[in-house]
């Protein structure tokens, strides 16, 4: 009797454990990732994609600035507007951003005419 209890007990726990594992991995924060330079280029990739829609929320933005000449910048619904770097930084830099639903346009600020991205963040 106490062998099977204490094996239902070990069970529930493997079970517990198992269940919190799976479940931290699916509220993992989402990560997109930035990158200016070194060239006349610029791009925001989750997963490798090209970004051009997601879902409203909380992301972890990584941004690769390769090039003393460029910044990574973007701008948003309801006057939202970051500079997550500037000229000269060339590095990276780790953030979080809540993306609410709306037009979003990322672009490097000296030479924002032809370096520019945009994306729709949807609820």
């Amino acid at each position: 009797m106490i062998r099977t209890t204490l094996a239902l007990a070990a069970t529930a726990a493997v079970a517990l454990v198992i269940a919190a594992a799976a479940s931290s991995r699916t509220h993992a924060t989402p990560t997109l990732t930035g990158t200016v330079g070194p060239s006349f280029t610029i791009k925001l990739t989750m997963n490798n994609k090209v970004v051009k829609t997601l879902k409203a929320g909380k992301y972890k933005l990584v941004i690769h600035d390769k090039a003393s000449i460029h910044a990574f910048s973007l701008d948003g619904p309801n006057g939202f507007a970051k500079d997550f770097t500037t000229v000269p930084f060339v590095g990276t830099k780790t953030f979080t951003v809540n993306l609410k639903p709306g037009a979003y346009k990322y672009y490097c600020p000296p030479h924002e005419p032809s370096m520019f991205g945009r994306f729709t963040a949807t609820k």
